[in-house]
């Protein structure tokens, strides 16, 4: 039984996080690898658009599986911060874009009165 127990408990501890930050626009839901467009056709104008070069390793896939390169040059790709403010009764959310996808979502506070919603 214990060892039983044991497995299980495995399982459990291997099986992949659920993707915890996400958006609703609508009957859409934006996850990280959501594409830029996709985020501005569903949800419309972000309240505030923040945008900065980084220099990122080049990366070439082998077998389905990312793999830096090393020694490479360093590629610049566009990264942007978009905030979301959904009103005073929901709480606001930051989206990073790292060349032309999302890359992370993140719940701020709630949204104040008066700034443009976007779709919701």
């Amino acid at each position: 039984m214990t060892r039983l127990c044991a497995l299980l408990l495995l399982a459990l501890a291997c099986t992949p996080a659920a993707r915890a930050e996400s958006l609703r626009c609508g009957t859409r839901l934006v996850v990280e690898g959501t594409t830029r467009d996709q985020v501005a056709t569903w949800c419309g104008v972000p309240t505030e658009v923040q945008e900065r070069h980084a220099l990122r390793p080049p990366i070439i896939w082998y077998y389905g599986r990312p793999v830096h390169v090393a020694g490479g040059s360093h590629i610049e790709v566009l990264v942007e911060t978009w905030t979301y403010n959904l009103g005073p009764n929901k709480l606001m959310r930051r989206l990073t874009i790292e060349d032309g996808e999302v890359v992370e979502i993140e719940t701020l506070g709630y949204g104040y009165p008066g700034a443009p919603k976007g779709r919701e």
